[in-house]
């Protein structure tokens, strides 16, 4: 999904800092989700002429657009109509084009951007331009990207960063629209910026302090067009980093990403493993999370930043992974190796992660729905044993065949959900064929027979997501044993039978909370 080449005007390449002349430029802005609405926000603030579409037509969308005409925007356009070409704003054609990162680039208007050689950047794009300030401290960026993984390492970045006494946030992708936090009144030392292959898509500029793609797998083909296009996004998180540019020694294509990447003069390749690191490694040695690169002592030692007990009670493969990326982030920075294991200690992880709900009758209950990828449910897997897998959603045009192959010898049943889980079932039949797969409902539907009148033949009615998930609970405990874990990582997004994936994980939360205390009462009696 490549897009036209653009010729940028000298006035666009000389607004690299918030003081630079950002007056009357002519700017649309697509999309009034919270990015969108931060860069609106952003570049009124700044004096330029923006106008905002977005095809949403909701309550919420009509509220975020009052709001912004309210503080100066040229006009907001909301409605299918308004995304099907490139807006006027005085007559003329924008000068440049700030989009959310959630659009693609063959979207109609976009396109007819690219073809009318109109600049796009997106709003990571924009913060990076507008960082530096005139009488304010200039925060550096350590930025983190990878197929999974990238919330959990932002968010024990910003932990280790706390615990050396530094400002720190986490923004980008993670919550917080960067914008908003470079706009506070407070004066960060270091921003944690999580970046999805999207927000990658549309930069251009970044020049990170450090760097990390934690992991690729195929993920978002459908948005990217290819997974090789996918992969060039991922990769230009490397892109003009400073100091370190951390990478997965487990996965060589995240190595081949920095052999390839344009740096800065003297920036570090620096990997990280669940094994014995090598000399400019981080790495595990009997139970402990190691640094062997920034060190002077490195070539015949290595300092010790924590323990495997200090991840918790349970410390799956990749989150020692995703611990060790984020210690050589801060260790890059300078954070010593005490901040590291006490940022450890204080982190609290995300709901929806390998999340324990319960355990009842000897088998552990796991809500992970943040797996919406075969590589992150993969990575759930292998954490445990005789597992009865709750899996299945909307699968982005991923396969499921290696997941299944790798991961078969785990399974004693699966039971499925989603609107159409044939991939996933055809992936169970041909790598797992003696493990019991059960359909948690029949698509999205259900018999239902209508009283309305004599001889009505049934009606097929929706069931609601937490339909689905209650009978996809109810039969995995009619399979589990004492010493199995049932284990919802479905490997899919979920938007075919949920508003999210929390949605999704507390859907099943409730179920298995519900299901407990039944079995409770039951017992009683």
């Amino acid at each position: 999904m490549g897009c036209a080449a653009v010729t940028v005007s000298p006035r666009l390449e000389n607004l690299v800092t918030w003081d630079s002349d950002w007056s009357g430029l002519r700017v649309a802005v697509t999309g009034i989700g919270v990015s969108g609405f931060a860069a609106a926000d952003t570049l009124i603030e700044l004096g330029a002429r923006v106008v905002v579409v977005d095809a949403a037509t909701s309550d919420t969308a009509k509220a975020s657009a009052d709001t912004l005409k309210i503080v100066g925007a040229a006009d907001v356009l909301l409605g299918e109509e308004a995304v099907t070409r490139i807006p006027r704003i005085d007559g003329e054609l924008p000068e440049l084009i700030v989009t959310s990162p959630g659009w693609r680039p063959d979207q109609a208007l976009l396109a007819a951007a690219a073809r009318a050689h109109i600049p796009v950047w997106g709003d990571v794009e924009l913060a990076w331009r507008v960082r530096r300030r005139e009488g304010r401290k200039t925060a550096d960026w350590l930025a983190i990207t990878g197929t999974n993984g990238k919330t959990t390492t932002v968010g024990l970045t910003e932990s280790m960063l706390r615990a050396a006494g530094l400002k720190a946030i986490a923004v980008g992708n993670v919550g917080k629209p960067i914008l908003d936090a470079i706009r506070e009144p407070v004066e960060y030392d270091v921003f944690a910026v999580e970046l999805s292959s999207f927000q990658l898509h549309w930069a251009e500029s970044l020049s990170p302090l450090a760097s990390v793609c934690l992991n690729v797998a195929e993920d978002h083909v459908d948005w990217h067009g290819s997974y090789d296009s996918y992969l060039a996004d991922k990769a230009k998180v490397y892109e003009r980093t400073q100091k370190a540019c951390l990478y997965n020694a487990e996965q060589f294509e995240t190595e081949r990403m920095v052999e390839n990447a344009d740096v800065v003069e003297g920036c570090r390749a620096i990997g990280f493993t669940t094994v014995t690191p090598a000399i400019s490694m981080l790495g595990v040695v009997e139970g402990l999370l190691v640094d062997r690169a920034f060190i002077e002592e490195r070539r015949d030692s290595a300092a010790e930043l924590a323990a495997m007990a200090d991840l918790g009670p349970i410390a799956p493969r990749h989150m020692v992974a995703n611990a060790l990326a984020a210690a050589g982030l801060v260790r890059a920075y300078g954070v010593d190796a005490a901040a590291v294991r006490q940022g450890i200690r204080d982190y609290v992880p995300g709901d929806h992660r390998i999340q324990p709900v319960a355990r009842h009758e000897g088998v552990l209950w796991v809500n992970d729905s943040k797996a919406t990828n075969p590589h992150a449910a993969a990575a759930s897997l292998a954490a445990f044993t005789n597992v009865v897998w709750i899996a299945g959603g909307l699968s982005k045009g991923v396969t499921y065949d290696d997941l299944v192959r790798e991961q078969a010898h785990r399974l004693k049943a699966v039971v499925l959900i989603g609107t159409d889980s044939t991939e996933l079932a055809g992936a169970l039949q041909r790598h797992a064929p003696d493990v019991p797969v059960i359909a948690a409902a029949p698509g999205e539907t259900e018999e239902v027979q209508t009283a309305a009148a004599e001889g009505a033949t049934g009606t097929r009615f929706p069931l609601s997501g937490e339909q689905v998930m209650s009978q996809a609970v109810a039969t995995a405990a009619q399979l589990a044993g004492s010493g199995d874990t049932v284990l919802m990582a479905p490997a899919a997004a979920s938007m075919d039978q949920f508003s999210s994936y929390a949605h999704r994980g507390n859907t099943f939360i409730e179920a298995v909370r519900g299901l407990v205390e039944g079995q409770a009462k039951t017992g009683e009696e």
